[in-house]
């Protein structure tokens, strides 16, 4: 049988044409089909502060409204069972477990609650709204406003695979973290197209940070271990030190945002300061929400004035506890409890902090009791960076 012999340029050129045309082909199917580089359906929202700066308060801004699933620290499992690392050591694993929460994937806790559990082994569980209601629990629905103590007494016997079933039914993902001290550890989670996150930093006046931490000095104590790398001991800061590592964090964190950002932190980073937040809560919460894509429900307006407009003092007692207190004598207690010694101290090691973040620092006792001086001095950019402070002290 005889054989045809086509030329090598004929078959290249009728492969070049095919090749073109399944190319024109996919490009039109393409372009009716949905992009696959749109952004997942949930949003993600990582609260990210430090101990006693008001987070826990700002969480449940969050964890009330009905759109939103909200744990409290949930890296809180990670710190207790690696607690004999450094806080940068344990930046990847508190990292990868803030992604799988983000996910819904609950199966992160493996690593560190392997025996049977429910939702009462979940650090802080109770105050997460979305934990005492369906489908995690059905003695509450989503939009009621619900209290640690009633959710404890009534949902703690549920299952822990509730946990992820409930996550996977809400439009919002909310993560309240103290124990990221670098923005730059958070940039693979900010560029995984598989997360919708937003970052709402909250910052609060280290000397009020000082006298809200001595009410909790225990309570601290392991934490601070972590975070001056001491092997697993326990440590009590009086000298500071974690208050400066904690001051150094802030900035750094908020340099990193605004001090020529990536692009992928474009429209993606929000500081708040917690004494405008006290100060106008409506307002700043409104800022949240819309940062967030979230809408401020009347329930929640009524809520959100009772919490803060209550005779409360932020006594010791209520120091972990999300009380109706008067949240703007609360902010300013730190100036009639610490003695101006103290605060010469706090000054000398957060003063970049200080600056930065916009609160004004005390040259005498006389300025510290005089509450008509306002130290909230209007929100600016400032230049201050780490290195330039150092070389000058």
């Amino acid at each position: 049988m005889a054989r045809i012999r086509i030329p090598s340029t004929i078959v290249i050129l009728v492969v070049m044409v095919q090749t073109g045309f399944l190319l024109f082909m996919y490009a039109r199917y393409s372009y009716f089909m949905p992009r696959s580089e749109e952004k997942p359906s949930q949003v993600h929202i990582l609260i990210l502060s430090s101990w006693r700066s008001g987070s826990s308060f700002v969480g449940q801004l969050f964890s009330q409204h009905p759109n939103v699933f909200y744990l409290m620290e949930p890296a809180w499992h990670v710190w207790v069972t690696m607690y004999q690392n450094s806080a940068k050591v344990l930046h990847m694993a508190v990292r990868d477990l803030v992604r799988s929460v983000f996910l819904c994937d609950m199966s992160v806790f493996d690593a560190y609650m392997p025996w049977k559990r429910n939702l009462s082994d979940l650090f802080q569980w109770a105050v997460s709204r979305a934990l005492c209601s369906a489908p995690a629990c059905d003695s509450f629905q989503r939009t009621d406003i619900t209290s640690e103590m009633a959710c404890k007494t009534l949902c703690g016997r549920y299952p822990f695979s509730k946990v992820e079933e409930a996550c996977k039914t809400y439009s919002h993902v909310v993560i309240k973290e103290v124990r990221f001290f670098d923005l730059k550890v958070l940039y693979p989670l900010l560029t995984d197209p598989s997360l919708n996150l937003k970052i709402i930093h909250l910052v609060r006046d280290p000397r009020a940070v000082v006298k809200s931490r001595e009410q909790s000095v225990k309570a601290l104590a392991r934490d601070n271990g972590i975070v001056l790398s001491t092997n697993g001991t326990n440590v009590e800061d009086s000298k500071y030190k974690v208050m400066q590592e904690i001051c150094r964090s802030h900035v750094q964190i908020y340099e990193t945002a605004t001090l020529k950002p990536p692009n992928f932190l474009k429209d993606r980073y929000l500081m708040i300061r917690f004494e405008d937040l006290v100060r106008d809560p409506l307002s700043e919460i409104s800022e949240m929400y819309k940062f967030a894509d979230l809408s401020l429900t009347p329930t929640l307006k009524s809520w959100i004035y009772n919490i803060t407009h209550g005779q409360g003092s932020g006594k010791k007692k209520e120091a972990f506890k999300i009380t109706s207190r008067d949240a703007v004598s609360v902010s300013q207690a730190w100036r009639n409890v610490l003695s101006f010694q103290k605060i010469k101290k706090i000054q000398e090691v957060c003063k970049g902090a200080i600056n930065m973040l916009g609160y004004q620092l005390l040259d005498s006792e006389k300025e510290q009791k005089d509450l008509s001086l306002d130290l909230v001095l209007p929100r600016r950019q400032n230049q201050f960076s780490w290195s330039s402070f150092n070389a000058k002290h």
